[in-house]
């Protein structure tokens, strides 16, 4: 979303920042997580090297939980009826989003909360985290910030005398707080957290853990490359027979869930049909661990499938298409694009224009977002009216010319060598000759 311009909390210089005031996960399922993060608003004055959550009036909503909150910080100071107008309007917002059968009674009542904190552990509850949950976060959360804040020495302590705290839950954390750093753009801070958890990998048991399952998937993704072109099932299913741990074999069947398909598991049954003794006990014990393994992979891939769909469902029926694809595009993943195409073709079988419309505008979005930073700038030099056009362009867009930018360049040129379209060739060419021209002005410049 487009930065606002505020003045900052503490040094009151003007400052472009992201302000988000209404979370709806509905259209943007980040939403929580950042919000979980403590990223939401989250601002760093470069005047002043401040750096905290903006105090802003906040909507949270989860239709799949019935969850409407309203948080509204006192430091705002705004009069009760100019709070409920603003607030008022917001839900409005939640609510024409929705489709008539899921305007249901709890938008009515939304609950207010008290403090940022508050709205994060009704959040966690309504996913059944209880309180007891949340402390035991807390106390995560503190020793991470202790560790961060620690010398060397202390530091080395620390972590011995908490071992037990250090589990999955704890470097999930890690990685949120790293995340919302270098979305912040707070590089010394990122460097801090990145640092601590290289420490963290060889120090604690379950670092060391994270570690040897990083080595495992290694060691399955060379054996496929190894492979190469030449992977049958057969071969497949020779890796899996062979597979030192379960950790390589759950590797093996999370890159491969394609190839064991109905063949590939008769395959393995004629084995079992041939084989004696202990490996035939051995290759039962195989066949039903593979099934178990592509029978979670199928239910979290339709999982994400119905996810998909169900965030394509609330950006068609929005007011503004074009916005919705735009602010869901965080939650944009290989899934939903596999849905958007499945939608257009099913749209087509129905000869519902008005929907395939809208689902053409979506894919337009998503093509033009999933686009290298480079083939963008290139198309945008193509477009301009003239030559003028371009130089300016290309004046105004000195940092885009990067060394990817005229490799980019220089392979389109390559490739429109045989192109029919003469003129369009040519104006490629004009176009990388004039790249070339501004490039060596900038080095002299320099």
């Amino acid at each position: 979303m487009p930065k606002t311009r505020i003045n900052c909390p503490n040094c009151r210089q003007p400052i472009l920042a992201d302000v988000d005031q209404l979370l709806d996960v509905a259209v943007d399922p980040s939403v929580k997580t950042k919000l979980l993060a403590g990223a939401i608003n989250f601002v760093r004055c470069p005047n002043c090297g401040y750096q905290g959550n903006l105090a802003t009036p906040l909507v949270y909503h989860d239709p799949d939980k019935e969850l409407l909150l309203t948080y509204f910080p006192p430091e705002v100071g705004l009069a009760r009826n100019e709070q409920e107008r603003l607030i008022g309007s917001m839900i409005n917002q939640v609510t024409n989003r929705l489709p008539q059968e899921k305007r249901k009674g709890y938008l009515l009542r939304p609950q207010s909360v008290l403090t940022m904190q508050g709205m994060i552990e009704r959040v966690l509850e309504a996913d059944g985290i209880t309180r007891e949950m949340i402390q035991a976060q807390q106390q995560k959360v503190n020793l991470l910030t202790q560790l961060l804040g620690a010398t060397p020495e202390s530091r080395a302590e620390l972590i011995k005398n908490n071992e037990n705290m250090f589990d999955a839950e704890f470097f999930g954390l890690l990685s949120s707080l790293s995340q919302a750093s270098a979305a912040s753009g707070d590089q010394e801070s990122a460097k801090k957290i990145a640092d601590l958890q290289k420490e963290l990998l060889t120090a604690t048991s379950f670092g060391r853990q994270i570690q040897d399952q990083a080595k495992e998937v290694e060691a399955a993704i060379a054996s496929l490359r190894e492979a190469g072109d030449n992977l049958s099932r057969e071969k497949l299913l020779d890796l899996c027979m062979n597979a030192p741990n379960d950790v390589r074999l759950s590797v093996l069947v999370s890159l491969t869930r394609p190839g064991m398909d109905y063949p590939f598991f008769q395959m393995l049954s004629e084995r079992i049909d041939r084989a004696r003794g202990d490996g035939r006990t051995r290759l039962i014990s195989l066949r039903e661990r593979l099934l178990e393994l592509t029978r979670e992979i199928d239910q979290q891939t339709e999982a994400r499938v119905v996810e998909a769909r169900r965030l394509l469902n609330s950006i068609l029926q929005a007011a503004d298409v074009e916005k919705a694809t735009i602010d869901a595009l965080p939650a944009v993943d290989d899934i939903f694009i596999q849905v958007v195409q499945s939608a257009i073709e099913e749209a087509r079988k129905q000869a519902d224009l008005e929907k395939i419309s809208k689902l053409q505008k979506v894919q337009m979005i998503l093509e033009e977002a999933s686009k290298p930073p480079e083939i963008s700038f290139i198309e945008e030099l193509i477009e301009a009216p003239d030559e003028q056009a371009q130089r300016r362009l290309l004046e105004e867009n000195r940092d885009r010319i990067t060394p990817e930018f005229l490799d980019a360049l220089t392979n389109i040129v390559a490739q429109i060598e045989t192109s029919e379209d003469k003129q369009l060739a040519e104006q490629i060419k004009a176009i990388h000759r004039m790249v070339i021209r501004a490039s060596m002005e900038a080095n002299l410049r320099q």
